[in-house]
């Protein structure tokens, strides 16, 4: 038997410097080429699927996305372009005729619309800090209390939210009656009043009960807000002013209060809006009357209420647009106010 006689590999000479970079470069742009094509598949890839992400969110919001439109914003521009013309409920066509600034220069010198807009800005001025910083106050005393009777508490102030307006003003409607009311009864009967009063009934007071039940079923839902901010104030920044020797007013105003800024600002505004629009408070109690006429209702009563004459439901929408410029105004305000600090 024979052995085959080993003969050690032979090493390939070195390659010269140019061919050895050369294949480097090679083998970079092969990498490169690779990571690129890769990363643009990658975001093909993305890209059809943040495309089919946007399909289903929008055809989910498409439901909703009909009725807002059918029912908000169509409104809302038909409401605008009817402000120009002096339509009416009473024509076949409800278009009318193009009568141009007509309307919004009768404005001016409506002596019922302006007394209904002051009422509806000492509604405004009145109610809304009252009931913030009412609520601000429950809300820091009640956060305090043990759990039972936060939850407590807060029930009882949201009640009359949920309760409904219709049955809240029928009730306080009873109470300020003139005759057999139980406000009348407990003032004579203490001998704080020596006769009846007429609360809703005269001038000097309808305002004022109108801004009182107001302010009672406006509360309950900014004290439910502010008991849910309180609770996601950060504690340790409390606790370190605590523990620096900050009282509890000046832990209030200088930790706490900043931190809740978002949801006053959101209370100030949606009480804004709600104070603005109070009309089944007038409509039930005063229908208007003693010195109680609002703009919402004043806007109801000039489309649906006078509509054998002529140019009154499209006077009506101008007035609306008026309300609506008035309430973004205000609200942009507040915004603006609520920025700065």
């Amino acid at each position: 038997m024979y052995l085959r006689s080993y003969h050690p590999p032979r090493h390939k000479p070195p390659l010269p410097a140019g061919a050895v970079s050369s294949v480097r470069d090679r083998d970079h742009t092969i990498r490169e080429r690779g990571v690129f094509f890769l990363a643009k598949k990658q975001q093909h890839m993305s890209r059809a699927l943040q495309r089919r992400e946007d399909i289903s969110g929008y055809s989910f919001m498409l439901p909703s996305l009909i009725f807002f439109i059918g029912f908000v914003v169509a409104p809302m521009i038909i409401c605008i372009l009817m402000g120009f013309t002096d339509s009416n409920m009473t024509d076949s066509s409800m278009l009318g005729n193009f009568i141009g600034l007509q309307n919004y220069t009768k404005l001016f010198h409506d002596k019922v619309f302006q007394e209904a807009l002051w009422n509806t800005f000492i509604i405004v001025i009145v109610s809304v800090p009252a009931t913030c910083a009412f609520s601000l106050w429950v809300s820091a005393s009640i956060y305090e209390m043990s759990s039972f009777s936060r939850s407590f508490y807060r029930i009882v102030f949201y009640l009359p939210v949920v309760t409904g307006s219709v049955a809240v003003t029928a009730v306080w409607k009873w109470m300020f009656d003139g005759y057999t009311g139980i406000i009348n009864s407990v003032l004579t009967s203490t001998g704080m009043l020596d006769h009846n009063i007429n609360w809703l009934g005269d001038t000097r007071y309808a305002l004022w009960c109108i801004i009182l039940i107001l302010f009672t079923t406006s509360v309950g839902q900014p004290i439910v807000l502010y008991v849910s901010a309180l609770g996601n104030v950060d504690k340790s920044l409390v606790e370190a002013a605590e523990v620096d020797g900050a009282t509890s007013s000046q832990v209030f105003w200088h930790v706490k209060w900043p931190q809740i800024m978002p949801t006053t600002l959101y209370i100030l505004v949606i009480t804004t809006i709600n104070s603005f629009q109070c009309f089944a408070l007038i409509q039930l109690l005063t229908s208007g009357g003693s010195g109680t006429n609002t703009v919402m209702y004043h806007i109801y009563y000039t489309a649906f209420k006078l509509t054998e004459q002529s140019g009154h439901f499209g006077y009506a929408n101008a007035m609306g647009v008026v309300l609506a410029i008035a309430i973004g105004l205000l609200s942009a305000l507040q915004f603006k106010l609520a920025k700065e600090k």
